[in-house]
């Protein structure tokens, strides 16, 4: 996997699924994150909170990167494919480990839900990304 459009694929999904983590993960019921101060390494920001976004966007990275070669590997770069994939993939990560977690953990459910959302938000944008690169 490599040409030129892979990447050009890989790049606008990052910067657009970037922008759409800041929303659901960051601005969506933020003030809901202080509803548990204790479980945060930093609840106000502070040191290490540039580290920590960075690692992130790492992750991001190689989430889109994955995804997009996995829909062009199998062919699933129509429209319902590349949707039905990132649904699949949604179903079998994000959504049992997020939910499991939230069991656990005190973490308000609005939190949840917009965590839930980004990532399947982020998966479809995926989606969108490898069909107008690739499809």
């Amino acid at each position: 996997m490599g040409g030129v459009w892979f990447y050009a694929a890989v790049a606008v999904a990052v910067i657009a699924s970037s922008l759409s983590d800041w929303y659901f993960m960051g601005v969506l019921f933020h003030d809901k994150y202080l509803a548990h101060p204790e479980i945060w390494r930093r609840p106000q920001g502070g040191k290490g909170e540039n580290l920590a976004v960075a690692g992130s966007t790492l992750l991001s990275v190689v989430t889109c990167f994955m995804f997009i070669h996995i829909a062009a590997a199998s062919g699933q770069l129509a429209w319902w494919p590349a949707f039905r994939l990132a649904l699949g993939l949604w179903l079998l990560a994000p959504l049992p480990l997020i939910v499991t977690n939230a069991l656990f953990i005190k973490f308000h459910p609005l939190n949840t839900v917009a965590t839930l959302l980004g990532w399947l938000v982020k998966f479809a944008i995926c989606a969108v990304s490898a069909h107008l690169f690739l499809g």
